[in-house]
């Protein structure tokens, strides 16, 4: 930024590597350049030097985010038999099937599966396959967030170098933060939607830098890309994204609204043809769209995925009548939710209200401001919609908020940190800090037994690395305001000044990140699995995170006693009614683990069936359908609530010798949706006998 954003001489703050550079367009400026009457071998040497900084931190990312990867099985078996499923047929692998026999879909769009879709298919089915993908995206993820931030403060630090430091601690942030952790080493579709609402917020910053208007098409290209991934939610940046460009785009007011206009177009064009192409194929022809009531796209975007998610009218949800948590504005800073993400909420949203105060006065197309717009709009309109949703919210649904509140951190820290010998700067950057680590206390002192010292530690650094942050802004102290600056120090005094300025910054980032690299580490060294997962250790009061109450309830009565207690498929009871899920698990959350003896039943002649097995429930029809690697149908979708198929195509199918088995099994009582499941498993039960298979109950329809 100019004006109070801008460096000037003789005030340079101690620690500042260098004179100010001249001011050129982004686009057109390099990372550094020699000073005059230099050499190019310092320059050079430092470039280097920011290219292997850079480069360890993604390496380190990827370490975090690959090590031990394939503890967690098939972590979401949900999506990884859609993955498997999609690797053996393309039409399954287009619209994103449960199975490679096409009865159903997952309850969202197809774009993560078709990354994973094609890994299994290029390189196998392995649980490295699944999630190696996903891993990649959160160093993609990193890199792009880098970029981005370095972008930004280059013109207003007028030094690459500081620039680099902004981008490098953005990338930490976002390395560091414990839901990414988490979800890069997961299958669940948030990855795909972080690394394009990244790349989305990176294409826009640049359009406004370089007044280059495809840069902004393709952020509509991307963010299109980004409803296929998971709908409505990706919407939630559209508005930081636009404001950001009407406010800072070099351009006349009527071209600025037309741009975007034609990223609404682009991102309408991504995102419609996938639409166009369910809605216009006849049903007969394709899959039933899951989640939905009518096998209709639309009504699952704009219901159990859109306005349903809002009001908590989901119809087919389990967890009806806001059994989700109680909505409010703390919510994000609860026992669900807080350890996800709530380290830096506070910091992030006071360094960027600091950097919109002191340039204030810079020109319209500051790309400071329009960073700071972009960034903390995303935050606040996400963070705002979770806290307040009534409908189905997860902790690892906080990914979204983690590139907003990292790309705050890196453009406000560095920045401020550049400006502390201002009042005010310190006055934010200190407050920061403290927070930072009042923030970590308070989340560290919910888990007693994990690294209790470490609370203190964060606390206590923190109000020292504030207390030195105001020291060095007092009036006297070398580098405040009126007080002689680095050009004015000399020998020791300097370097006596670049010493405790580094070991503040040091002190302050430590501070900050002790707590979510302790929360990363444990969550990098967990496996992961099932359909509802969290981040870091055990937290008291959390509970079932995410889950509505009746799952954390007693076991009752239910699709039999084919589903034990811990959802592993592995009982023997015959009772196939609806009902709750012991444990509150019963196949709805985790996946079902066929013993060797049922494994084989099923692969057996399963050339001659178009389904090895049915089953309700989506996971209880992942679980088979990992272990035998063919077709499973699971009626009723995820929550077994999905009128698919009814119960008069599902007697078509066994009329027609395409079902080998129908596998007992439980499920959780839906307060809404289709009764069909429950009444096919009825009419299994009223019309074939039941037999014993590796200690599970199954029904022999055909052969």
């Amino acid at each position: 930024m100019t004006d109070t954003l801008s460096p000037g001489p003789g005030t340079a703050p101690a620690g500042t590597p260098g004179p100010p550079q001249p001011q050129v367009p982004e686009g057109r400026r390099r990372l550094e350049r020699p000073a005059a009457g230099g050499t190019r071998a310092v320059p050079r040497a430092r470039a280097l030097r920011q290219r292997l900084e850079l480069a360890a931190l993604l390496l380190a990312t990827a370490v975090l985010y690959l090590w031990n990867l394939g503890a967690s099985g098939w972590a979401n078996a949900f999506y990884s038999a859609a993955a498997q499923a999609g690797s053996q047929d393309w039409t399954a692998w287009f619209f994103g099937s449960s199975d490679a026999a096409n009865s159903i879909t997952v309850d969202k769009p197809p774009a993560s599966l078709w990354v994973m879709g094609l890994s299994v298919r290029i390189f196998g089915l392995s649980s490295w396959s699944v999630l190696v993908p996903q891993a990649l995206m959160g160093i993609g993820t990193v890199w792009l967030l880098y970029l981005a931030i370095r972008r930004a403060a280059a013109p207003a630090t007028a030094d690459a170098g500081l620039a680099h430091r902004a981008g490098l601690l953005a990338g930490a942030v976002m390395a560091l933060t414990p839901v990414a952790v988490l979800m890069f080493r997961f299958n669940n579709p948030d990855a795909l939607l972080v690394l394009l609402m990244t790349a989305a917020a990176y294409a826009v910053l640049r359009s406004i830098q370089d007044a280059r208007v495809r840069w902004l098409l393709f952020a509509g290209v991307l963010l299109g890309f980004g409803f296929l991934t998971k709908q409505l939610q990706v919407l939630l940046v559209v508005p930081g994204f636009a404001v950001a460009y009407l406010l800072a785009a070099p351009a006349a007011a009527g071209r600025r609204v037309l741009h975007l206009l034609g990223a609404g177009a682009a991102m309408a064009v991504a995102a419609g043809w996938w639409l166009a192409a369910v809605e216009l194929i006849p049903a007969a022809d394709r899959p039933y769209i899951g989640g939905s009531q009518n096998n209709s796209i639309l009504e699952l975007t704009l219901g159990y995925n859109g306005l349903g998610r809002l009001n908590g009218d989901e119809t087919g949800s389990v967890g009806g009548s806001n059994g989700w948590g109680t909505p409010g504005l703390f919510r994000l800073f609860n026992s669900e939710f807080g350890g996800q993400i709530a380290w830096l909420l506070p910091s992030v949203l006071l360094l960027g209200a600091g950097l919109l105060w002191l340039g204030r006065r810079a020109p319209r197309t500051d790309p400071v401001r329009a960073s700071v717009i972009i960034w903390g709009s995303w935050v606040a309109v996400t963070g705002l919609t979770f806290s307040f949703m009534a409908g189905i919210i997860h902790p690892y649904y906080m990914v979204a908020l983690a590139p907003g509140i990292a790309g705050l951190a890196g453009l406000g820290g560095v920045l401020l940190w550049q400006r502390r010998n201002q009042p005010v700067a310190a006055a934010v950057l200190a407050v920061a800090i403290v927070a930072a680590g009042a923030m970590a206390a308070e989340l560290l002192v919910r888990t007693a037994a994990y690294m209790p010292w470490l609370r203190w530690v964060a606390l206590l650094g923190a109000l020292a690395a504030a207390g030195l942050v105001l020291a060095a802004a007092a009036p006297g102290a070398p580098g405040a305001t009126g007080a002689t600056g680095v050009a004015g120090v000399k020998g020791r005094g300097m370097m006596a000044s670049r010493t405790v300025a580094r070991t503040t910054a040091a002190l302050a980032v430590a501070a900050a990140l002790a707590g979510p690299l302790a929360y990363s580490l444990s969550t990098a060294s967990t496996a992961h699995s099932g359909s509802i997962v969290s981040a870091g250790p055990a937290v008291s009061g959390r509970g079932g995170a995410g889950m509505p109450p009746a799952l954390g309830g007693a076991a009752g009565g239910g699709f039999g006693g084919a589903t034990a207690a811990n959802g592993n498929g592995t009982g023997t009871g015959t009772g196939i009614g609806r009902g709750q899920g012991a444990g509150g698990m019963g196949g709805l959350l985790g996946a079902s683990t066929p013993s060797a003896a049922l494994v084989t039943a099923l692969q057996t002649d399963a050339g001659a069936y178009t389904w090895a097995a049915a089953v309700v429930g989506s996971n209880n029809a992942a679980g088979y359908q990992l272990a035998t690697q063919l077709p499973v149908m699971a009626v009723g979708g995820f929550n077994g609530t999905d009128p698919a198929p009814t119960l008069a195509q599902f007697q078509q199918y066994v009329a027609d010798g395409k079902i080998h088995y129908f596998i007992a099994g439980r499920l959780m009582q839906g307060e809404s949706g289709a009764n069909d499941a429950a009444q096919i498993a009825a009419w299994v039960q009223d019309n074939f006998t039941a037999q014993t298979v590796g200690g599970t109950s199954v029904y022999l329809l055909a052969g």
